[in-house]
């Protein structure tokens, strides 16, 4: 018997329980994304209107990714229902591109474990405002909104932001940072006089010096009486003697600003060429990613979390998740303690305006644990909506299994999970067997593995449409050995 013909005679469309990841998951996508939540959700997700900064440890499968789906569905809903007080969502989950670009720099011949010991807050802020600056440009460039209504020093600190954060692949820097100055108004004609006082000098003395030709005075009829030859050429020198300074203290500008952010990809001519069309006002006491340290970064924070609040969005919220993933980390503990310590900073988890959502894996919870005084008053976990498991009863596993068969339906009334299962397995012993699963994905994979069990037991001649006691209790208890062997590493799962 095929599992297709078991599911399509309770009137069920699909393996409601074929995926394993919510970022593939299209039952998840469909319908549970809004409809089924966890218990601590409410602690998690918070205010959209005053966000906060909250930390989830759980073990892989407990719904960490579902948890990020689900909080940018509700921050895209609470925008479209209040467009003055919006929430600019970062999601911060892809850590590869960074982190290669900081061991390309720092070391990439050293081991990891030495090279990942330098990787400080400032480096988490740098990456967190390229996503966010590229984020913020593209919608400003592509939404078709027309002019965003900011002041002139908003429009400047957008420029420079853009300058130094914007890693956009689909056009050239130049063009797209061109664009943007010219969307917001940001106007740089002010720095372009050195170029035309060295292009107007040049220009007068090559017409001179064709008009002395022109006469057969040849060169020395563009020299003044009594003047050295050379002093014609010394003039358009010093005239263009501005714009070489000026070039020069922008290659030197964004040679210590490349230096210093490990994690970008910007180059040293292309933000030479950007910082050479601002103003020197404009620049000056401007805070830059020059130098070791996170004081800078605080404040191109600020000037970003300024910017948003002209757009209309009255807060930030930064989405953390799958720190396990990166090819450097590898699923090692100690790798991802070195990536997510210098996050754990109250300081900045507790910037106005902006709140983190951390979703780690609980293999840091054990490290949490063993922590000095020292770590814990810097990190000051009490204070960021702690939760320390997330964990799932067997009830509300047996309500998500409910509601995926319930998606899943494609009759009127909709099927149901208890109708899979001989009246011998009552709801009681569902939830009983369903909660030694612990988590989702746990409960994903036993129930597919468990039908397709049943079905390969019974030929399509014969068919039997529900599932015995003595099949779930079997299966039930090789699945739990086998989980149990995975957890100590022994077999694969």
């Amino acid at each position: 018997m095929r599992i297709q013909e078991f599911l399509e005679h309770h009137g069920i469309g699909g393996n409601p329980f074929a995926e394993e990841d919510a970022q593939n998951d299209t039952v998840f996508k469909r319908t549970c994304l809004e409809s089924t939540f966890h218990p601590a959700w409410d602690k998690v997700y918070g205010d959209p209107d005053d966000p906060s900064t909250a930390i989830v440890f759980g073990e892989k499968g407990s719904g960490k990714t579902a948890l990020k789906l689900q909080m940018v569905r509700q921050f895209e809903r609470h925008a479209a229902d209040h467009p003055d007080r919006k929430t600019f969502v970062v999601v911060y989950d892809d850590f590869n591109p960074f982190l290669d670009r900081f061991i390309g720099r720092v070391g990439p011949r050293r081991p990891v474990e030495k090279v990942l010991a330098h990787w400080k807050l400032w480096d988490h802020i740098d990456a967190i405002l390229t996503l966010a600056t590229t984020q913020l440009v593209s919608q400003l460039l592509d939404g078709g909104r027309g002019r965003p209504r900011l002041g002139p020093a908003q429009a400047r600190d957008l420029a420079l932001l853009a300058a130094c954060y914007d890693q956009s692949t689909g056009e050239t820097f130049p063009s797209r940072w061109a664009r943007l100055r010219r969307l917001v108004g940001y106007r740089t004609w002010r720095a372009t006089w050195p170029w035309w006082l060295g292009i107007v000098v040049l220009t007068v003395f090559l017409g001179a010096l064709a008009g002395s030709l022109t006469r057969g005075a040849g060169w020395g009829g563009i020299v003044p009486s009594g003047a050295p030859w050379w002093v014609p050429v010394a003039v358009v020198l010093i005239a263009w003697g501005p714009w070489v300074w000026q070039r020069a203290r922008a290659w030197w500008t964004a040679r210590t600003v490349v230096g210093s952010m490990r994690t970008g990809n910007r180059t040293v001519g292309q933000l030479t060429q950007a910082l050479a069309r601002m103003p020197t006002v404009d620049l000056a006491g401007q805070p830059l990613p020059r130098h070791a340290r996170s004081d800078d970064r605080y404040e191109l924070l600020a000037k970003f979390q300024g910017i948003l609040t002209s757009l209309g969005y009255g807060g930030m919220v930064v989405i953390v998740d799958r720190v396990d993933e990166p090819h450097a980390i590898n699923g090692q503990a100690d790798r991802m303690r070195q990536l997510v310590w210098p996050l754990l900073d109250n300081k900045f988890l507790k910037s106005p305006g902006l709140g983190f959502k951390l979703l780690l894996p609980d293999e840091l919870y054990r490290f949490i644990e063993r922590e000095d005084e020292q770590f814990n008053q810097r990190a000051r976990l009490d204070k960021q909506n702690l939760v320390p498991n997330l964990e799932w009863t067997g009830e509300t596993l047996y309500d998500i299994a409910s509601q995926r068969v319930k998606a899943a339906s494609t009759g009127s009334p909709p099927a149901t999970l208890a109708q899979l299962f001989d009246p011998a397995v009552d709801q009681r012993r569902l939830i009983d067997g369903l909660r030694t699963l612990r988590v989702p994905r746990h409960l994903f994979k036993f129930l597919h593995r468990l039908c397709v069990a049943h079905c390969h037991s019974h030929t399509s001649e014969q068919p039997v449409w529900t599932i015995p006691l003595e099949r779930f209790e079997k299966e039930l208890a090789v699945f739990r050995r086998d989980q149990e062997a995975f957890d100590r590493g022994l077999a694969p799962r």
